[in-house]
């Protein structure tokens, strides 16, 4: 969405009154990711914004410097392992291990870097919150309920077990636009989340 309509389109849901993730996962030089950042930071409503740990402790660093100084601002979020990737494909492109072992490490480096959180899949999320504590925010993708297809998602959770591993927010695409019935389908997601919560 952003790509096709641009800044305009945070305007428009910030003026029928939704916050945004800005989920555009920034990942350049340091000094770029910073200039990127602090203008994703000027959009009405921004809540959490994103950049790829793998740009390394320098450039997260310098995106969390773009937004010290301001009286409000959003959290800062690093991505770790894309929930599309399995370990063959973390291979492929260099990046050995497991994805629970380098999303823990990532973590540990955004927690370092002084950012708010991470973007993680919720089959790590229960290791990030031993790892980086109570207050830092886990933001859980790939997430699906057991009867929603995978599509191109290699680790998937559901509502209840991202939640009851300690994701704090939950990214919810498909299951609700690719449904028949998005509105029942989020609110049937909706229903299952208040169930883990209060569980």
């Amino acid at each position: 969405m952003f790509s096709a309509e641009g800044p305009q389109a945070v305007k428009t849901l910030a003026g029928l009154g939704f916050d945004v993730f800005l989920d555009l996962k920034f990942h350049d030089i340091p000094n770029t990711v910073a200039g990127a950042v602090a203008a994703a930071a000027e959009l009405p409503r921004v809540r959490l914004i994103n950049v790829h740990a793998l740009g390394g402790l320098e450039m997260m660093r310098a995106a969390r410097d773009a937004l010290s100084g301001r009286r409000t601002r959003p959290a800062l979020l690093a991505v770790t392992i894309l929930t599309s990737m399995d370990a063959g494909e973390m291979r492929r492109v260099g990046v050995s291990g497991t994805p629970a072992k380098r999303a823990v490490e990532l973590a540990r480096l955004a927690k370092q870097a002084g950012l708010d959180g991470v973007v993680a899949s919720g089959n790590e999320a229960l290791a990030i919150r031993r790892a980086c504590g109570e207050k830092f925010l886990i933001v859980v993708p790939g997430v699906r309920p057991k009867s929603a297809d995978l599509n191109d998602q290699a680790r998937v959770t559901t509502p209840t077990q991202a939640i009851q591993w300690g994701a704090n927010y939950l990214v919810v695409g498909r299951p609700v636009t690719g449904a028949k019935n998005p509105r029942e389908a989020a609110l049937k997601i909706a229903k299952e989340i208040g169930a883990a919560r209060r569980a």
